[in-house]
């Protein structure tokens, strides 16, 4: 496993569109219905990743927290799940189901919404204000498997915090988030 930064680019791009299907419900669902009133996050994991599944009770913390305040919140996987069976939808939906998801978990067969949002990482997160514009790609918190860093979303819930009272997001100082790189075809 190489350890994969998030891709640094430019902030302020309008969030890509998408319709994939939800491993949980087995419906389309698109950023429209996803996305929130005040803020959207749209992060990028995978099932088997050791970077995921170190964060992801914090993900489901963080969404319960937050998507009853007007933040939507999804998850996507693209990984190549004939190289990574373990990563493809019956799998998701069973790791959906046993974490507890309170947010939609997309499959992204032909890995185009990855590369629309320049993801590279699991996990990878981009937020996006009201207006439906990228104001951070930055890390969940310091916590990495090993450190020993508190897994408690602090960048995250700081980011969140500044949308919903509606303030600017600023963009100095955002940390990659680490992780496995995405499987590409």
């Amino acid at each position: 496993m190489a350890l994969t930064p998030t891709t640094s680019i430019p902030l302020g791009f309008k969030a890509p569109e998408f319709s994939l299907i939800d491993v949980i419900s087995e419906k389309h669902v698109s950023y429209n219905d996803i996305c929130g009133e005040k803020g959207t996050l749209v992060m990028f994991i995978c099932n088997h990743c050791p970077y995921v599944i170190h964060v992801k009770a914090e993900l489901v913390q963080l969404a319960e927290d937050y998507m009853n305040q007007g933040i939507g919140v999804v998850a996507i996987s693209s990984n190549d799940v004939k190289a990574y069976p373990e990563d493809g939808p019956s799998f998701m939906k069973k790791v959906a189901k046993n974490a507890g998801f309170p947010f939609p978990y997309l499959y992204d067969e032909d890995q185009s919404v990855a590369k629309a949002y320049d993801a590279a990482c699991t996990p990878d997160y981009a937020v996006f204000d009201s207006e439906h514009r990228c104001v951070y790609r930055g890390e969940l918190d310091g916590a990495r498997p090993g450190n020993r860093v508190p897994n408690d979303g602090k960048a995250m819930r700081n980011v969140l915090d500044l949308l919903l009272a509606g303030d600017q997001v600023p963009e100095e100082g955002q940390k990659p988030s680490m992780g496995c790189g995405i499987k590409w075809k």
